[in-house]
């Protein structure tokens, strides 16, 4: 029982159902209770355990029916009455028909003892017999640890191994030779068989190999160019960017404690101590110092980067969520504040609104920082961190370096992000490598990777 409620954990959670060990362990303290006689209420006990939202009972329950529903082992009984009517066909018409040929196994569904177990089994139609066999088979093939669809040939071989083929190829072969038709028989019920086992790891694969196929289509998708995505797999990247946005509102919004360990402060620990004697039974640590985080952020929302500004957005309203004081805006021709949409709206209303004011114009970098330096410059101290999403591409505007050169004086660092390869940068319009000088870190984003470690890297800076 345990093992196979292990193995239900581990498809449970590629299933998307979060499963940690203390609840695994309360799941299997209510499955000794109930038992596995009934599925009814196997179902509703781990349901009740293990699902904390509606979607993931949902989750649960479709893993659940497709853990626990195992393919009908396949005799081919079509076959086997056409065996039978050929066998039939070829007895002799001076013999009875109640007689059997000279050689023959006997009636139908009767094998010759000689034969092995497995061929018995299936000459016999037992189907429980050959579902216990492929059960056992699967155990011994281990084929709860398949993760990729490449593996489905190699499982297939390990179960028909475990099964015995190899002696009923052996058993096949002698009676090709006595028995013709006990032999054609034989052979339509292994290719039932065969499709027994490869509906067994086809499922298995379902279960067990879709986190990893999950995982291996977001690594794919984490490293692919964001402005080189086919329309399908936008929605597919904005899932991804949300992951990562939860990801850093987990990692960083929980409270620092304090940790009692570091540099010893001697004269903080003799005052402490002085009434008893300056014997140091209470100690004092020195304390590192951390800026209160202070961010600001520009995006570009221009139309040569519309395939990426909504993964920006996304990012900057996870920053929203993760530090006290960020300041965001958007731009493209002109420069608009977007903090409060930011605040109060959802992602994706959010984007709507934001791209309806300011998205999808020529941009103007020159005329954006202008418009920064004459309305919010006193938002930029020497303990704020500035932040640009854009590809600097300014349609050979005047991109107006020296309202950046102001910005980067007055603030503790400025970073960019940049979406385009830096293949790119200074050729046609782009002004990258002369806003470059004024920045503390320039970065290419041009991935969902990339981005991640961009802004965890600023948001850690603070921690």
């Amino acid at each position: 029982m345990r093992e196979e409620l292990h193995r239900f954990f581990r498809a449970a959670r590629g299933a998307g159902v979060r499963v940690s060990p203390a609840e695994s362990i309360d799941a299997m303290r209510a499955v000794s209770e109930v038992g596995f006689a009934d599925r009814g209420l196997l179902r509703d006990t781990l349901l009740v355990t293990l699902a904390k939202t509606q979607d993931e009972k949902q989750a649960l329950a479709q893993c659940f029916d497709l853990f626990f529903s195992r393919p009908e082992p396949k005799t081919n009984a079509d076959a086997a009455e056409g065996a039978d009517q050929q066998s039939e066909n070829a007895t002799s018409p001076s013999q009875p028909s109640g007689s059997s040929a000279p050689g023959q196994g006997g009636g139908e569904g009767s094998a010759p003892p000689e034969l092995g177990e497995l061929a018995q089994m299936l000459l016999a139609q037992d189907r429980s017999a050959v579902a216990a066999a492929l059960a056992g088979a699967a155990n011994e093939a281990s084929l709860s640890n398949i993760r990729f669809f490449t593996q489905r040939g190699l499982f297939q071989s390990r179960m028909m191994e475990a099964l015995g083929i190899g002696q009923l190829r052996d058993d096949l072969d002698r009676l090709k030779a006595d028995d013709p038709a006990q032999a054609e028989r034989l052979a339509a019920a292994l290719d039932g068989l065969r499709d027994s086992v490869r509906e067994m790891v086809a499922q298995a694969l379902l279960l067990y190999g879709r986190e990893e196929a999950e995982n291996l289509r977001h690594e794919v998708l984490r490293n692919a160019p964001m402005m080189r995505l086919e329309r399908r797999q936008v929605e597919q990247m904005k899932e991804l960017i949300r992951a990562i946005a939860r990801r850093l509102r987990e990692r960083y919004s929980k409270p620092r404690k304090r940790q009692r360990r570091g540099h010893l402060d001697v004269r903080r620990t003799i005052r402490r101590n002085a009434a008893w004697g300056n014997i140091p039974f209470l100690t004092a640590w020195k304390r590192r110092h951390r800026d209160r985080p202070q961010i600001v952020a520009l995006c570009d929302v221009s139309g040569s980067v519309a395939q990426v500004s909504d993964f920006f957005l996304l990012l900057i309203h996870s920053l929203h969520e993760v530090v006290d004081d960020v300041r965001s805006f958007a731009f493209s021709g002109h420069l608009i504040e977007v903090s409060d949409i930011l605040d109060k709206q959802e992602p994706e209303a959010a984007m709507r609104e934001i791209m309806s004011k300011v998205g999808f114009g020529s941009s103007d970098y020159g005329a954006s920082l202008a418009d920064f330096e004459k309305r919010w410059l006193r938002a930029v101290t020497p303990k704020t961190t500035v932040i640009v999403l854009g590809d600097a591409r300014s349609n050979n505007l005047d991109p107006r370096t020296d309202i950046l050169r102001t910005i980067s004086e007055r603030a503790k660092r400025v970073v960019w992000l940049n979406p385009e390869g830096r293949m790119g940068w200074g050729w046609g319009d782009s002004e990258m490598f002369r806003y470059a000088p004024f920045c503390n870190v320039v970065r290419q984003c041009a991935t969902a990777k990339q981005l991640e470690r961009a802004v965890s890297d600023i948001v850690a800076a603070y921690q």
